[in-house]
C-alpha cells in the first residue's frame, strides 16, 4: 500500500492540496473547523509529512546533527539527551554521529551530515583531530554550527564549554593541599582545548605553590581507558615515583586505577587519584574517585538553543559566542 499524500487528503475533504498544506502547518489564514477535518482524515490515513521533500524546497530539513566522539561516554550520552529534549520541544529531530576518536570517520560523518541536508549540527572534535578544514563546507552551505565540550584554538564558532583550566588548578590544588609534592598528569591532546587547558591548570598549580615540574611525571596520552593503563605503567617505571595523579578525565583514571589496585599499590596511602568529569562509575569504585564535575546535561541544553537560534535568525553571529559553565570539585576518598 503506498503511502498517503497531501493530495489523497485533499481529494477525500474536496478542497485544494494547498490548503491542507496550510492547515497542517496551522497557518492563520485556515479555520480551526478546516485545520480539525484535516488532521482528522491526516491519522485516519496515516499521513506522515515528506521530510525529503520539504528538505528540497527548504534546501534543508528540520534534522539537527550531532557528532560525537563516543556515545557510549556518560558524558556524550547525557549531552545528547540534553540536546534531545530541546529540540524535541521544537519539532526537530536528532540525527547522531560518533568518530569513535577518529579525524577520517569525522569528515566522513560531517559529509553524510551535509548530504543529508541537516538544518545545523552540533559537534564535539575527535581527539586526533588537528585539521579542521572539513568544517568550511558548512559555511559554504550557510549550515550553522555550535562545538560543545571539546573544540580547537582554530575554531572561530560558537561553542559551550567548561572552566577546564580552572577545574584542573581545583584539582591539582586540592592534593597539593592534602600534602602531595610529586604530583604527575596523565595529559590529552593537545590540539583539543580540554587537552591544553586542563595541562595547564596543572603547570600554574604546581608553580603557584613553587613545587618544580618534573617532565617525567607528565605523560601524553588520549581520552580513553586504555590510555590510562598505559600512561600509569610508564609512570611507575619512574624514579621516583608520583605519590599522586591528576588524570584529563574519569575515563584515563579509571584505566590507571585499575593498573594501581592490580599491583596492590594503596590509593590513597602510596599514590592519590584525581579524574575530571564526574563520570557515574567514579563514586562505585572503593576507594571512590576524586573528581571535577560539569553540568553535562546543561551543557547539551545550551548548545542545541544556542544553535537553534541561529537557525531561526538564518545567519551566524558576528561574533561567536562562548559560553563557558563552571565546574566543582567533588572530593573522594581516592585523595
Amino acid at each position: 500500500m503506498s503511502r498517503a499524500t497531501i493530495v489523497d487528503i485533499a481529494k477525500e475533504l474536496k478542497i485544494s492540496p494547498s490548503t491542507v498544506s496550510r492547515a497542517l502547518r496551522d497557518h492563520p489564514d485556515i479555520s480551526k473547523a478546516t485545520k480539525e477535518r484535516v488532521i482528522n482524515v491526516a491519522k485516519r490515513l496515516d499521513y506522515f509529512p515528506d521530510s525529503l521533500a520539504q528538505g528540497l524546497k527548504k534546501r534543508r530539513t528540520n534534522t539537527i546533527g550531532i557528532i560525537v566522539p563516543e556515545i557510549r561516554h556518560n558524558f556524550f550520552a547525557s549531552a545528547i539527551s540534553g540536546i534531545e529534549d530541546v529540540t524535541y520541544k521544537s519539532d526537530f529531530t536528532i540525527m547522531v554521529c560518533q568518530s569513535n576518536e577518529d579525524y577520517e570517520r569525522e569528515v566522513i560523518n560531517l559529509r553524510a551530515m551535509v548530504s543529508n541536508r541537516v538544518a545545523g549540527l552540533l559537534v564535539s572534535l575527535a581527539q586526533n583531530t588537528v585539521d579542521i578544514s572539513h568544517f568550511d563546507i558548512l559555511q559554504k552551505r550557510s549550515i550553522p554550527v555550535v562545538f560543545f565540550d571539546r573544540s580547537s584554538e582554530k575554531i572561530n564558532q560558537n561553542q559551550v564549554v567548561v572552566d577546564d583550566y580552572q577545574g584542573a588548578f581545583d584539582a591539582v590544588s586540592h592534593l597539593i593541599a592534602r600534602g602531595y609534592q610529586k604530583i604527575a598528569h596523565i595529559r590529552g591532546p593537545e590540539n583539543i582545548s580540554i587537552g591544553r587547558d586542563r595541562y595547564r591548570g596543572y603547570l600554574d598549580a604546581l608553580t603557584k605553590q613553587g613545587i618544580p615540574v618534573n617532565e617525567k611525571y607528565i605523560v601524553n596520552g588520549g581520552f580513553r581507558q586504555d590510555d590510562g593503563s598505559i600512561a600509569i605503567r610508564k609512570l611507575l617505571e619512574t624514579s621516583p615515583i608520583p605519590d599522586a595523579v591528576f588524570a584529563v578525565n574519569d575515563p584515563v583514571a579509571i584505566g590507571a586505577y585499575i593498573v594501581l589496585k592490580e599491583r596492590n599499590i594503596q590509593i590513597p596511602k602510596e599514590m592519590a587519584l584525581v579524574g575530571f568529569s564526574n563520570d557515574p562509575v567514579s563514586a562505585l569504585l572503593e576507594p571512590a574517585l576524586t573528581t571535577v564535575s560539569q553540568p553535562i546535561y546543561d551543557i547539551g541544553k545550551t548548545a542545541a538553543k544556542m544553535l537553534l537560534e541561529q537557525i531561526d535568525n538564518g545567519e551566524q553571529t558576528q561574533k561567536p559566542i562562548v559560553k563557558i559553565y563552571k565546574t566543582e570539585l567533588i572530593v573522594r576518598q581516592s585523595s
